[in-house]
């Protein structure tokens, strides 16, 4: 059972199990993840910043333990967003001022996607604290915040009596000030009585355990919600921005209309935004069908597979009878787009239909005469393989460039190349299979 707060306007956090289990995010809320593992809340925090960004919201990402370099790299296309501001807590704190770090403002300003706003005394938590409340100022409307994280402050600050007073006067005023905020820590490196202080203040509390393998997710506290499955673990699985949780998987095939939209949509490469355009919708409506917050209309559903050259059936089982064929004709091929990537530059096509679901996803890959592309064609984070069918190629990977040819294999295990180019005349063409 969950029951809604009076006067309080219900938002997708993009994880729509979650949205189920916590009654969806609430503006006003302060949600902590307390996590086991130190890395295991970052998928949330990304599909909520997703969610955020179909709904056209300002966020601000404060961060103590990345360089701005880093977090550029982790959020990938979610850092093409105006509205998202960094605030740069890492350069003059762990970073310590270092020039390797400093460089990055020298070298990369023209390059910025969104905005970065440095701290020059991070030491000083009033400094930190002024830094975030005027960025907020200037801002319309409900503000998201993500906090990264409440163990960087403490082992910046030195001390749980200074977390303890920064997170006591910020928490309530980011209620006043009508934003949702999520708050990172690992929960290992805090002692009972600072976890304990900190869900008190909080809106919503939430645990994500690690065990033999399996993570699991429990909420410790749901503020003026009634819910029936506090302090009950709910065990899940991830993969890139995809959360599923156990009862989805064992429900005899069947699988959520949400769910299996943005498995699709981020199949074939599309953006909130960009399958909103197409089908003739706003983001935030996506973002709600994919949150199983609503659900769509008959046209708009059957335009959604239309677009994403599917039947409608596949929105609403895991497997469809796709998965029984042997064989797959030219015709079954689909165009997709990759993320970051100059489309003048680089053609791919999934060779297989979207919702055919296997362990391997065969593309062919064309890379465009004298392209220089300046990342990998995924992020994956399984094995790759590779086999040139046509043309030259080069790949760096780390430091090492690599000439490629017709008839060449490359095989990628955990590696990830940071540049492809074709120095020929000819179009370079490639069957580029990932791998489970």
């Amino acid at each position: 059972m969950v029951a809604s707060r009076p006067g309080k306007q219900r938002v997708a956090s993009g994880v729509s199990q979650l949205d189920r289990l916590l009654g969806g995010l609430f503006i006003g809320d302060n949600v902590v993840w307390h996590d086991d593992a130190g890395s295991l809340a970052s998928v949330f925090c990304l599909n909520f910043i997703q969610a955020s960004q179909s709904q056209n919201k300002p966020i601000i990402y404060v961060t103590f333990d990345r360089s701005p370099r880093n977090l550029l790299e982790k959020l990938g296309p979610l850092a093409e967003y105006p509205a998202l501001t960094i605030l740069d807590c890492f350069t003059w704190g762990k970073g310590a001022g270092s020039e390797i770090f400093l460089r990055f403002y020298y070298e990369s300003r023209p390059e910025w996607p969104c905005r970065i706003v440095r701290v020059d005394e991070p030491r000083q938590a009033s400094q930190v604290m002024d830094a975030l409340y005027g960025i907020h100022s200037s801002m319309i409307g409900d503000v998201r915040f993500v906090f990264e994280s409440i163990t960087g402050m403490q082992e910046l600050w030195g001390g749980e009596e200074h977390i303890l007073n920064f997170y006591t006067h910020s928490c309530p005023r980011l209620y006043e000030l009508n934003t949702i905020a999520y708050w990172i820590l690992e929960k290992n490196a805090h002692s009972s009585r600072l976890r304990a202080h900190i869900n008190q203040i909080a809106q919503v509390a939430i645990e994500l355990s690690i065990k033999r393998g399996t993570t699991s997710l429990t909420i410790l506290k749901a503020e003026k919600r009634s819910l029936d499955n506090m302090h009950r673990p709910f065990n899940y699985w991830t993969k890139d921005l995809t959360v599923v949780f156990e009862d989805e998987k064992r429900s005899s095939g069947k699988i959520e209309l949400g769910l299996r939209l943005k498995e699709v949509r981020t199949k074939r490469g599309l953006s909130q935004t960009e399958l909103a355009k197409l089908v003739g919708v706003t983001p935030s409506t996506i973002s709600q069908v994919e949150s199983n917050l609503i659900y769509p209309s008959l046209p708009a559903l059957v335009k959604m597979a239309e677009v994403l050259s599917v039947e409608v059936s596949s929105f609403f089982q895991a497997r469809t009878d796709v998965a029984k064929r042997l064989v797959f004709s030219a015709t079954d091929a689909i165009e997709i787009k990759l993320s970051d990537m100059p489309e003048a530059m680089i053609f791919s096509k999934l060779l297989t239909p979207v919702d055919f679901d296997a362990k391997g996803e065969p593309y062919l890959i064309e890379i465009a005469p004298e392209a220089k592309l300046p990342s990998h064609f995924f992020i994956h984070k399984g094995e790759e393989i590779g086999y040139v069918l046509s043309g030259r190629l080069q790949m760096t990977v780390e430091k090492a460039v690599y000439k490629l040819r017709a008839g060449d294999v490359v095989y990628l295990a955990s590696e990830m190349p940071t540049n492809w180019s074709n120095p020929g005349p000819g179009v370079a063409k490639l069957l580029w299979i990932k791998i489970r």
